[in-house]
């Protein structure tokens, strides 16, 4: 591979041309490229820069639906713009790649197919566009396929500038796939070489093949964050990535916020007994319910620096429970409904206890607000929204304390009656008392102090998990 690839001799960020130029004289390097939806924005700058007879065997851009289905089969939802197409794309123009180039009369190319299914802002520019963009490619010629795979949202306003952005980003992605796959990471910030970050968002991004064997896909999600490349990243309790817009589209949404450092039986009640409420609600249909279990960056910063392993360690447990995961970067409610509302007018609930129900009627979260919390407020119960409210309990006076009884600093007193006669706020009655002294941040100290009788404060299974994968720091 050193010999075919070599060194990348770049530490300053080549050009674009000089990504495509590379490539181009990379005489092992060879492929296809397929795009549909902006046209042929990848291809035409390997064309442009020179040499591409030698790198690139045929360029196609099925831009008419129906050439579309007739090459690579009609999808059943109908749509274009998917990761399902965008699969058949490089399934097939792979296929196509090695009847038509025998290995054996080339046994030194490595072949790759890139592709793009796109659409970009509409007419009136309602609809900001978006696009799957993936690559299949071997860093070796005896290798099997590697891939990469990767969902982008446009925030321009114009089409001319989110063709340039996709043209940029599949360069990029060539060039990483190539030059930068043995560091996933560092690839992965080298997508936007060149790229303004407010123009372009990638919320989903998958490695895959044994190139990519040691990576996780969730913390490459996590790097999506901590990038800035997203807001919000999801996975389904498989542990793969999943696309936020095709779980949350039209549904009804129950999330829950925790550090989950770890899940415990607390969580676990909070879930049960607000799913058994919201999933009465007169307007909402089980069947179109979507359940989120949802940790902020900020608690993932809670100790300090991310620590990777502890991100994966609770992951790792929701995901064992059967939950879908999501990690954002909204440390303030609102600005997850916020989120939310982006996919979905159906209801929405927040479970949550009492003492996080109290913070988001601490003003000095909305400072960088220009309308303060009403602004806040004012997003947050907009739509069909409810709080189902977790109880807990007084640690001096043993009083349990729900909605009925909390305290509030006088100026928010009126505020929050209107939120509370308006039946946003629901209380959760039929709680497990014996539950509210249960606390994460002790579990945590007993398991690194050693101490007894954790375990029985977490969900079934649970305990186990933490002592076999020697999670949050455990020892014998």
């Amino acid at each position: 591979m050193s010999e075919i690839l070599g060194d990348t001799g770049f530490d300053n960020k080549p050009s674009i041309e000089a990504k495509a130029l590379r490539i181009n004289l990379n005489k092992y390097i060879y492929g296809t490229f397929a795009e549909i939806g902006a046209g042929q924005e990848v291809a035409r700058h390997f064309f442009r820069v020179g040499g591409a007879s030698g790198t690139i065997a045929k360029t196609i851009s099925a831009y008419d639906k129906n050439f579309s289905d007739t090459i690579y089969g009609e999808e059943e939802d109908s749509r274009y713009v998917t990761e399902a197409r965008l699969d058949k794309m490089l399934t097939h123009e792979m296929r196509l790649l090695k009847n038509r180039i025998p290995k054996e009369d080339h046994p030194n190319k490595m072949f790759f197919t890139f592709a793009d299914t796109v659409a970009t802002i509409d007419f009136a520019k309602k609809f900001k566009g978006h696009g799957w963009m993936g690559i299949r490619f071997q860093t070796s010629p005896e290798e099997p396929y590697n891939q990469i795979t990767l969902h982008i949202r446009f925030h321009q306003t114009e089409a001319r500038l989110q063709q340039e952005a996709i043209g940029f980003m599949g360069v990029n992605l060539v060039y990483g796939a190539f030059y930068k796959s043995h560091n996933p990471k560092k690839l992965l910030r080298y997508l936007y070489d060149h790229i303004d970050h407010e123009a372009i968002e990638i919320d989903t991004i998958n490695f895959s093949g044994p190139k990519f064997k040691n990576v996780d896909n969730r913390l490459m999600s996590l790097q999506l964050i901590r990038n800035g490349m997203t807001d919000a990243v999801m996975f389904d309790p498989n542990g793969n990535n999943i696309l936020p817009a095709r779980i949350l589209y039209k549904k009804n949404i129950l999330a829950l916020r925790g550090s989950f450092r770890p899940v415990t039986k607390v969580n676990i009640d909070m879930f049960n007994k607000s799913f058994d409420i919201f999933s009465k609600e007169a307007n909402v249909n089980v069947d179109k319910t979507e359940v989120i279990f949802e940790i902020t960056l900020s608690n993932l910063r809670a100790s300090g620096e991310i620590d990777e392993k502890d991100f994966m360690d609770r992951a790792k447990l929701l995901c064992s429970l059967g939950h879908t995961v999501m990690i954002s970067n909204f440390k303030e409610y609102y600005r997850l409904v916020d989120y939310f509302s982006n996919y979905t007018k159906k209801q929405v609930g927040l479970a949550m206890g009492v003492n996080n129900f109290v913070e988001i009627f601490d003003e000095h979260y909305y400072q960088d607000l220009s309308g303060g919390i009403l602004e806040a407020f004012g997003k947050m119960f907009y739509n069909n929204l409810k709080v189902y409210l977790y109880p807990m309990r007084n640690e001096q006076t043993g009083e349990i304390i729900n909605s009925n009884n909390l305290k509030l600093h006088p100026r928010m007193k009126d505020f929050y009656k209107f939120f509370k006669y308006n039946d946003k706020i629901v209380d959760i009655f039929d709680f497990d008392e014996s539950h509210l002294s249960i606390f994460s941040r002790e579990i945590l100290q007993k398991i690194k102090d050693k101490e007894e009788g954790w375990d029985n404060e977490l969900p079934n299974g649970i305990a186990e998990m933490i002592r076999n994968e020697k999670m949050f720091s455990y020892q014998e």
